[in-house]
């Protein structure tokens, strides 16, 4: 008899522990926005980027010291509706040296990824960040383009052999805003201009050496997929592109759409709307279009209104299958009882982000 209540219970307890698992998430067969795997219902990444706290820290430096704020933000994401946040890790704190990941920031990154689990929130990890130009080891720094793709290969090889079992990673971003320049830059620069104290850019190549730009691109993303799935055949992989990657007159960064999608599950676009430009917006975000599913990843109120910002969601649906604006560690009551006039329009953009959420439909085939 207690061999048979043994065996009983255990047979209840393994559907229930399976229910509460978030969904793989996959694309569509239709290629343009993501379904769960088993049940086939559309997913509409509805996210946050958590990209530092109020303090401009990113999460490595206090994900150590500060644990429950870290959970008590997740918490809070999860209240203004989101279904996904975007992490962003920095290449220095990940490896120590070209080949040999630091063992205790994989750790921590497993236990960020227990906690998404337990909050059902999906992340996207955003890697090889260089964000403070003090955490980007000089060695890093120092090695040519071979050595760096190869470097950044292993550390997207240790990434996604750590998290590879969790259905609560809904993809791997390569890089935020990579660019390939044209002609030749100076030895180590391989950071783009500061934006209130991070580099959000970053080249892939010092020397385009005579090579068509979107083809360096093209071969990087090859690269750094193959590492990956090396080790981890499920989760879907993108980067995350600045708006002026399109191949047309003026700037572009190499990175052209339709040139350098094959190997991505879906691409990724980041988009700032400006006041009385919408329109513009929404052609930029068409320019991506190109038979696989596109997420604005990146999306804020700062050269617009809030209202305008909720009308580019709506009006991008028919084309966007997800979007990621900002949590930055400051819950809505704070900013909404604060004097600080950038807190008050905060708190009016999370106000419309938290009514929007769950409101927008798929688009029928």
């Amino acid at each position: 008899m207690r061999h048979f209540l043994l065996g009983l219970l255990l047979w209840i307890c393994v559907p229930v522990a399976a229910a509460d698992a978030l969904p793989w998430i996959k694309v569509s067969a239709d290629g343009r926005g993501f379904v769960e795997e088993e049940t086939g219902k559309a997913f509409l990444p509805w996210g946050v980027n958590y990209d530092h706290d109020a303090e401009g820290r990113l999460i490595e430096d206090y994900w150590d010291s500060a644990w429950e704020a870290i959970v008590g933000d997740f918490q809070e994401m999860r209240k203004l509706g989101a279904n996904s946040v975007r992490i962003h890790l920095q290449f220095g704190k990940f490896m120590h040296a070209a080949d040999q990941p630091n063992p205790a920031a994989l750790q921590q990154l497993e236990r960020l990824v227990k906690l998404a689990e337990q909050e059902r929130l999906y992340l996207n990890l955003t890697g090889l960040g260089c964000y403070h130009r003090q955490d980007v080891p000089a060695w890093y720094e120092a090695l040519d383009e071979a050595a760096r793709w190869q470097a950044q290969a292993h550390f997207w090889k240790a990434i996604a052999s750590r998290v590879k079992d969790s259905s609560a990673v809904f993809c791997f971003d390569l890089m935020n805003e990579p660019v390939v320049p044209g002609g030749q830059r100076k030895a180590g620069d391989w950071l783009g201009p500061p934006f209130a104290g991070k580099h959000f850019v970053q080249v892939i190549t010092l020397d385009q050496a005579d090579r068509p730009r979107p083809e360096i691109a093209a071969r990087w993303i090859q690269m750094l997929v193959t590492a990956i799935r090396s080790v981890d055949r499920r989760h879907l992989i993108t980067v995350g592109l600045v708006d002026w990657s399109l191949d047309r007159p003026g700037l572009t960064s190499g990175f052209v759409p339709d040139q350098i999608a094959v190997d991505l599950d879906f691409l990724c676009v980041h988009l700032y709307p400006e006041k009385g430009r919408l329109e513009d917006a929404l052609t930029t975000l068409q320019g991506f279009q190109v038979g696989k599913p596109v997420v604005v990843e990146e999306m804020f109120p700062l050269k617009c209104s809030a209202q305008e910002l909720d009308e580019f969601v709506v009006r991008s649906r028919p084309v966007a299958a997800g979007w990621f604006s900002f949590y930055w560690g400051k819950d809505l009551d704070s900013l909404q009882t604060s004097s600080s006039l950038g807190d008050a329009l905060l708190a009016q953009w999370l106000e419309f982000f938290r009514r929007r959420a769950g409101r927008l439909q798929p688009v029928a085939p």
